[in-house]
Formats: C-alpha cells, structure tokens, sequence
C-alpha cells in the first residue's frame, strides 16, 4: 500500500480550492452563522488528549449551545455514560472541533478552537431541564466557523432514508463484545425506562 509522506506529495493530487470553499471561513458567528447555531439541536464534538482523539455527539431539545458573545458559546455537558472522554481531553488539551447538524438540511457548520471547562454556578446555571443542571458547561472560544461541503451528505442520503433495519442493538453488541459475560436483553428491555429518568 502505498502512503503520503508530505504535504507537496499529497497537494499533488487534488485541484486547487474553489472561491467559495476559502470565503466561507469566518473567525466569529455572523448573522447568518448565528441563525444556523441557533436552530441546530445536534452536533458531534471532537478532542484530542494523551489517550488520543475522541468524537462525542451531542443533542438537545432547544439549541444545543448558547451564545456568550460573538466569538464564545457555552455547551452543556448533560449527563451521559459518565465516561468523561471529551471531558478529560479538554481539561489536559483546550483544542475542539464541533460539527453541527439540522435534520433535512445540508448545510453543515463547523467549528474549530479552544475550550475549557466551566462549573460556575453563574454560568451553569444558565442551563436547566426539568429542574436540573448540567455539572459543567464547556465554553468554546471560535477560531474558525465555516459549512461543511454538501456533497457527503447527499451521497449518503441522510435525510433521505432509513437503514437501521437489522442494525444490532446495543444489549447485542455489549452481549458480543464481552463473549457473553453481559445480560444484553435486560440492558435493552430496561433501557427506554431508565432514558427517560435520566435524560438530563
């Protein structure tokens, strides 16, 4: 298999950007970045740490961030898996990229910059659900917000279809992964239950 070694090698290959791939990078939320932000419920942040990179999606029921000022916003760190991945990343490793993402449409927005990780009580309590707080808030500082070229996923069809049929779940592939040694159908029977407890 033959690999790239250097970066002549691999520009090589490709034609040079269009007009439009380099204008559309902004280094802040413009009126029309903002709209897109603010109608988005979903997005996929991405960290990099010593253990190496990690992607983690992230959703809401309302705009999944909150605007601090034109070049910061705030993600609520809901609970999840406990895990804290991303979480230890940031903490050892400020730079992220986000990808957001609206349902039927292909305009997808990318972030890249830096980001800590806040538990102030002023800031995290910005964000409430049924009562309860995230227990930090990570609050991202824009470097570059750009959209993502449409052509992936128009050729996927994301909006277009359904191919989860047959697609394992969950309690399968715990039970796969660990050779049996997980009770994967009481996983997934107790699962929708015990969501809805603990969605935030």
């Amino acid at each position: 298999m033959r690999t790239l070694k250097d970066i002549p090698s691999l520009e090589a290959l490709y034609s040079t950007p269009g007009e439009a791939s380099q204008r559309k990078v902004a280094p802040c939320l413009t009126p029309t970045y903002r709209t897109c932000f603010m109608t988005t419920l979903f997005c996929v942040l991405t960290t990099v740490g010593p253990e190496g990179t990690d992607g983690s999606p992230r959703g809401d029921d309302g705009p999944v961030v909150l605007e601090l000022d034109p070049q910061t916003f705030a993600l609520p760190d809901w609970r999840g898996n406990q895990r804290l991945d991303s979480l230890r990343n940031i903490v050892v490793d400020g730079r992220v990229s986000l990808m957001f993402m609206v349902p039927g449409s292909n305009t997808v927005v990318r972030v890249n910059g830096s980001a800590v990780l806040c538990d102030d009580p002023d800031v995290v309590g910005r964000f409430e659900q049924k009562g309860r707080h995230p227990t930090t808030v990570i609050v991202v500082r824009i470097a570059e917000v750009y959209t993502q070229c449409a052509r992936a996923l128009i050729r996927a069809g994301l909006w277009a279809r359904d191919d989860s049929a047959g697609l394992p779940t969950v309690g399968e592939i715990m039970t796969d992964v660990t050779e049996g040694d997980f009770d994967g159908v009481t996983y997934d029977a107790d699962w929708a239950a015990r969501a809805a407890k603990t969605m935030w």
